[in-house]
């Protein structure tokens, strides 16, 4: 038996199906019908419906004859993630003190497929009109610590990430062409931090900078965003990349 076969027999397809349907749910998609799961996971509507009505017995969502929710029992599941990896912990008081020091907000995620999710937030103030926190998703690739993550990949599993993504002009400064964005990515690759102006959302700025183990893996992300208002370009650079420089290298001493 070769071994993708192998891998292939070693999997379970519905485990893996029903979380295709938890994962339907989203920020704009919190009520969603048999149809309209079936359409997002390309389910056939029987199995779409059986599968809903387990997360409903299992108290993962709630159905009203149309409608089906999420519960915040879906929460377990994250947090069964940031309760087995220590690096949120670790993460979270260096955050707390970046954010003192530049009195703005601090933030670490990881890259899952398209997207970073943030693990970690230090907030002095909102600067997104979305409110982020921990479990919060963005697309990585008009987000400074997505940019970060992507640079940190091997080149060409960078550009498979940015083919798939979906590459939507957020404002009209969102970089969308692939060729630009491969580009920055590398400029950011060579510089060893990222910086968006307005991509991804009209009035936020932000800088942000790899996290390293003591191995000098990458393996998470940190930035400082703030509003247009309160720092142009070259503050990003010359006042809030500092502290992030000072605690990237703090980090690479405390994680294993």
């Amino acid at each position: 038996m070769d071994e993708p076969e192998k891998r292939s027999r070693d999997q379970i397809g519905g485990f893996a199906k029903g979380l295709s349907v938890i994962e339907a749910f989203g920020p704009d998609r919190q009520r969603l019908t048999i149809a309209e799961v079936s359409r997002l996971t390309g389910l056939e509507r029987a199995t779409a419906r059986r599968y809903l009505l387990t997360l409903v017995a299992g108290g993962y969502a709630d159905y009203d004859g149309k409608f089906f929710t999420l519960t915040p029992r879906v929460l377990r599941l994250g947090y069964a993630y940031l309760s087995a990896t220590p690096l949120p912990g670790i993460l979270q008081p260096v955050l707390e003190q970046v954010a003192e020091t530049t009195r703005e907000s601090s933030s670490a995620s990881i890259l899952d497929g398209t997207d970073i999710v943030y693990i970690a937030r230090a907030a002095q103030r909102r600067v997104m009109s979305i409110g982020l926190q921990v479990g919060s998703r963005l697309p990585a690739y008009c987000a400074s610590m997505g940019r970060v993550l992507l640079a940190a990949l091997p080149p060409e599993v960078a550009a498979e990430r940015l083919a798939a993504s979906h590459l939507e002009r957020l404002t009209p400064r969102t970089l969308i062409d692939i060729k630009s964005l491969t580009e920055e990515i590398a400029k950011v690759r060579e510089r060893g931090y990222a910086v968006i102006d307005e991509e991804l959302e009209i009035g936020l700025r932000s800088v942000a900078v790899p996290v390293y183990d003591a191995g000098g893996r990458v393996v998470a992300a940190m930035n400082v965003g703030v509003q247009v208002a309160r720092a142009s370009l070259d503050d990003l650079v010359h006042r809030l990349l500092p502290p992030l420089r000072e605690a990237q290298a703090g980090l690479r001493r405390m994680i294993a």
